[in-house]
């Protein structure tokens, strides 16, 4: 649990939110969001939620456990809510969670959610503190 009230003001500020309307070239065969777009929007907000967190360049090391809880179809609106929920000495992780609503309904429910990892590297590619050292 996370106590020092400037890591718990970096993390309130740190949330990402990415909204997308779900458009024909964005969906498959069956006319749903295809799964590897969502994943790319899931880390692009990830990477922004981790990079606001720490100001440092970032590399995604992984994406663990995405749950696609149901389609998205196409025609929809899309909202990305990323936010930091771990950090240690050189990482932290990610929860990205995506909820659809209809274009023309005032109805919005979680449909995918996922995990990223990123670690922070210097110029060199070598992991370095997320935080300053104190």
């Amino acid at each position: 649990m996370i106590h020092d009230p400037a890591v718990l003001e970096r993390l309130e500020n740190s949330q990402a939110r990415i909204t997308k309307a779900v458009f024909p070239f964005n969906t498959n065969h069956h006319d749903t969001l295809f799964g590897g777009q969502a994943l790319a929007w899931m880390d692009e907000a990830a990477f922004i939620a981790a990079t606001r967190f720490c100001r440092k360049r970032l590399v995604t090391v992984s994406s663990d456990r995405i749950d696609f809880k149901h389609p998205i179809p196409g025609g929809s609106l899309v909202e990305l809510v990323g936010q930091v929920v771990h950090v240690g000495r050189t990482s932290l992780k990610v929860e990205v969670n995506i909820y659809v609503e209809d274009m023309y309904q005032d109805h919005r429910e979680k449909a995918i959610t996922g995990t990223f990892s990123f670690v922070a590297v210097n110029e060199e590619g070598k992991p370095i503190p997320v935080l300053p050292v104190l």
